[in-house]
C-alpha cells in the first residue's frame, strides 16, 4: 500500500512539473517585451531603455531560464501569479475577486452532472437494449454532440429570452447560476453516465449476482444493492478527475452568460493578450487537476482494494 501511494505521489509531482514547463514555455515563447506592455499600461508609451531594464530587473526577465522556472513555479504555491500586463495588479488578486463566482458555478455544475449521471446511467444499466436505454443513450449522445458554447447560447435564446426563466446577464449568484451550471454540466453528465452503465453490465451474470437473484432479490434490489456499490469505483475515479476538469471548462460558460468569474476574466485576458493571467488559470487548472486526480485514486483505492496494487485489471475479470 505503501509504494502504491509513493508511486501515485511521484506520478503527481511529475505531472504537475511537467504542465509548468509547458505553461512557461507559452509564457516565455509570447510575443512582446513583457516590461515594454507594463511601462505602457502605467501611460509610458515611448519608454526609454532604461525604463525598460529597470522593470525587467524588477520582474527578473534578466535571470537564466531555469531560474525563472524555478521562481515562477515556487512562486504559484506562494500565492504569486505574477502580474496583469493589461490591469498592472497581481493576478492572484484578480483572481480572489472573482474565484468565489467560478467556484459557485464549477460546484453547480459538479452536483447537476453527478445527479444526472446518476439517473441516466442506472436507469440505462437497470434496462439495457431497451427504450429507456436507447433513451439515455440518445439523450448523453445529443448532449456530446453539440458545443459547450452552442448549449449555452440556446439555453439561453429559449429560457431566458423567450420563456423570460432567469436573467440574460448572470450577477455571479445563486439566484442566475442554473442556467450556466446546466451548459457547463451537460457534457460531463454525458460522460459520467456512460461509465456508469459500461460498469453496472460489467457484472451481468456475476456469481454474487446470480446468488442474490436465487435468493429472492429482484431485479431493481439487485442493481442498487449489488450491482452499484461495486460499479461505483470507476464511476468515481472519472467523476473525480471530470469534476477537476469543469474548472478549466468554466470559461466558455462564464462568457456566453456573462458570468463574473475567473473564466471570463481569463477569457478577455486572452483577446488582450494578457499571457501572466491565461498562463496562471492554466496552470492553477493543470495543478486542481492532478490534486483531484492524485485524491480520488488513494480514495478508489481505500473503496476497492483490488486496485491498491497500482495495477487494475479488467472490471470482468474482477467481476468473476
Amino acid at each position: 500500500m505503501t509504494v502504491a501511494i509513493t508511486r501515485r505521489l511521484a506520478a503527481a509531482v511529475m505531472s504537475a512539473v511537467g504542465g509548468g514547463l509547458v505553461v512557461f514555455a507559452l509564457l516565455v515563447a509570447a510575443p512582446g517585451d513583457p516590461a515594454r506592455r507594463i511601462l505602457n499600461l502605467r501611460g509610458i508609451e515611448e519608454p526609454h531603455a532604461e525604463e525598460i531594464a529597470a522593470v525587467r530587473r524588477e520582474l527578473g526577465l534578466d535571470d537564466p531560464l531555469p531560474l525563472r522556472f524555478l521562481a515562477w513555479f515556487t512562486g504559484l504555491f506562494r500565492g504569486d501569479l505574477g502580474v496583469s500586463w493589461r490591469t498592472g495588479r497581481p493576478v492572484a488578486e484578480e483572481f480572489a475577486d472573482r474565484l468565489p463566482a467560478t467556484l459557485i458555478l464549477a460546484g453547480t455544475a459538479f452536483v447537476i452532472a453527478v445527479a444526472l449521471a446518476l439517473v441516466l446511467g442506472v436507469l440505462a444499466g437497470w434496462r439495457p437494449r431497451t427504450w429507456a436505454d436507447h433513451l439515455c443513450r440518445l439523450l448523453s449522445t445529443l448532449a456530446l454532440a453539440f458545443p459547450t458554447y452552442l448549449i449555452g447560447v440556446l439555453l439561453l435564446d429559449l429560457v431566458a429570452v423567450r420563456l423570460g426563466w432567469g436573467k440574460v446577464i448572470a450577477d455571479g449568484g445563486f439566484g442566475t447560476v442554473l442556467l450556466p451550471a446546466l451548459t457547463l454540466s451537460l457534457a460531463s453528465a454525458a460522460v459520467w453516465s456512460r461509465v456508469l452503465r459500461t460498469a453496472l453490465l460489467e457484472f451481468d451474470g456475476a456469481t454474487f449476482v446470480d446468488v442474490a437473484a436465487t435468493r429472492g432479490s429482484g431485479d431493481l434490489r439487485n442493481l442498487l444493492l449489488h450491482k452499484l456499490p461495486n460499479a461505483l469505483p470507476p464511476f468515481l475515479a472519472v467523476v473525480g478527475l471530470g469534476g477537476a476538469a469543469l474548472l478549466g471548462g468554466s470559461p466558455i460558460a462564464e462568457t456566453v452568460f456573462s458570468w463574473p468569474g475567473a473564466g471570463k476574466y481569463t477569457v478577455e485576458a486572452i483577446t488582450a493578450r494578457d499571457m501572466p493571467v491565461v498562463t496562471a488559470f492554466t496552470m492553477v487548472a493543470i495543478l486542481a487537476y492532478v490534486g483531484v486526480s492524485l485524491l480520488v485514486d488513494l480514495v478508489v483505492a481505500v473503496i476497492d482494494p483490488r486496485r491498491r496494487t497500482g495495477e487494475l485489471r479488467p472490471e470482468r475479470e474482477a467481476a468473476r
